[in-house]
């Protein structure tokens, strides 16, 4: 397949910038995936479209302040660096502005010399290999000195940076937010849980596969990069028993779809508890074992994203739907609205 196959015409009026003051308040596009029948809904109606003995599955990483800026030790100059994952210790892979002036053994001082970072590899499309230096706990230094990393597309500032979270993260190492999940609210997760859906999450931390565009023509050429998962003991046991009832899996974001489907491929349809990397990619012709349903939200052009949405409802429906969304002027990406595909 083409990469233009997954194009479509967005204009730049329609790129959220900023939440909405109540999570639950976007709108809802719920797109039947067979007949790709549409209606148009409130995010707060999901409710009622999930049966008692469905899985609700969440992708509960946090996301890191993980942009950092930062100046070159020998010449003073401003460089932007921003951590992708922990390799290990006190390693980071990152992406880095401007890359080129950034070779092995420069080093970057932040926050007045809080934190130093040699330079020690360097990698494809402006990536490096960073080792960090410093007095006390990484993690508590980077809330000091690091921004919310929010995607370029976005053009204003975010005054709560808790908006660029979900209310039930808890696993701090994204580089970027689920952003299917930042819809729902505690009272809207209670209310799903009082109707007798079951909720469960998994953890992937989600890295340089949501910055990297698609740069080959023919989309099978792609390569994903690795992102690392967690699927605990309760959570597969959960799964298998909703499977084994006939009941229905519906996964919140391309996130903990990648998850749950990673899982699926390599237990023959079953879940277990297990850690690992993927680099799954999922686009048209993909048969899908774990999900039934996805909440997800209006995703870019040519991305990855939009590939793994039409291989679950086919790419005439998606291409559709998002041709009725810039109509009737939904809010697009991570600020915007959603869709439920069933």
């Amino acid at each position: 397949m083409k990469l233009e196959d997954f194009d479509y015409y967005l204009p730049d009026e329609l790129i959220a910038q900023t939440p909405l003051q109540d999570r639950a308040a976007s709108r809802l596009m719920v797109l039947n995936k067979q007949t790709g029948e549409i209606e148009h809904k409130i995010f707060s109606d999901i409710i009622h479209y999930l049966n008692p003995g469905d899985c609700l599955v969440l992708n509960d990483t946090k996301v890191m302040p993980a942009r950092l800026f930062g100046m070159k030790e020998d010449t003073n100059a401003h460089v932007e660096v921003l951590l992708l994952k922990q390799i290990e210790g006190d390693k980071w892979e990152t992406l880095v502005k401007p890359a080129k002036r950034i070779k092995p053994g420069t080093v970057i001082s932040f926050g007045g010399g809080k934190l130093h970072a040699k330079c020690i590899d360097t990698l494809e499309y402006g990536g490096r290999i960073f080792e960090f230096q410093y007095d006390g706990i990484f993690y508590e230094i980077l809330d000091e000195l690091g921004e919310m990393p929010l995607p370029p597309y976005i053009k204003k500032r975010l005054d709560d940076a808790d908006r660029y979270q979900t209310v039930y993260a808890r696993e701090i190492g994204s580089a970027a937010a689920p952003t299917a999940g930042l819809h729902f609210t505690e009272k809207l997760l209670a209310d799903i849980k009082n109707k007798g859906v079951h909720i469960a999450f998994i953890t992937l931390h989600v890295g340089l596969g949501t910055f990297r565009p698609v740069n080959v023509e023919s989309i099978e050429e792609h390569e994903m990069h690795a992102e690392f998962y967690h699927m605990t003991e309760e959570t597969a046991n959960l799964l298998n028993e909703v499977k084994k009832n006939g009941r229905r899996i519906i996964s919140v974001g391309t996130t903990s779809t990648r998850t749950l489907e990673t899982i699926a491929a390599r237990h023959n349809g079953s879940f277990v508890a297990e850690s690992g990397w993927t680099d799954i990619f999922i686009y048209p012709g993909f048969q899908f074992k774990a999900i039934d349903c996805l909440i997800t939200n209006f995703h870019l052009p040519k991305s990855t994203l939009i590939m793994l949405v039409s291989a679950l409802a086919g790419r005439e429906h998606i291409l559709h739907a998002y041709e009725t969304a810039v109509k009737e002027c939904y809010r697009f990406f991570s600020f915007g609205d959603a869709m439920f595909i069933h």
